[in-house]
């Protein structure tokens, strides 16, 4: 298809960046969130999810490595609707984390006391460093390594 071509189905460039933005989060949705929601609520659901995280940077489902971690550092000085988007999608995700882990804490399974936001915050870095650092040094260990600092924190908390 050609540029013109692509753009006429689109309208703008900014439709296209829409559209591809909404087309990334059907597929993190689909490889993350959806078969987390199988796994019991609690610390299982939380596995579930930080280890579909991690997986979907391993798969490598986007060249590139995480389609919102790449295209937050592109959007994140741009102003305009495709940086909302990207913004309101990695905010959903935190959220659904955060969910998660107050669920867990409420089942007694997690310590209480302990910042459910401040937990959910540390659990994605672990695996937004395993995909950064896949995409600079092409060394599969280290979401080996995310998975294992994932689970070392997780059972740090445990009452």
């Amino acid at each position: 298809m050609s540029k013109s071509g692509l753009f006429a189905h689109f309208g703008s460039k900014e439709e296209l960046q829409l559209a591809t933005v909404e087309h990334a989060a059907k597929l993190f949705v689909a490889e993350v969130i959806d078969p987390a929601r199988s796994a019991p609520k609690g610390l299982a659901r939380i596995w579930a999810l930080c280890d579909h995280m991690i997986g979907y940077s391993e798969r490598q489902v986007f060249p590139g490595g995480c389609f919102f971690a790449a295209t937050s550092f592109e959007y994140n000085n741009r102003p305009g609707p495709v940086r909302d988007r990207i913004e309101e999608m990695i905010r959903s995700w935190l959220s659904y984390l955060e969910h998660a882990v107050g669920q867990a804490q409420e089942a007694g399974e997690l310590d209480a006391n302990a910042s459910a936001r401040e937990i959910s915050f540390q659990l994605d870095a672990f695996a937004q460093a395993s995909n950064a650092q896949y995409q600079l040094f092409r060394d599969p260990q280290v979401f080996d390594d995310a998975r294992r600092a994932i689970h070392e924190r997780l059972e740090s908390l445990r009452p």
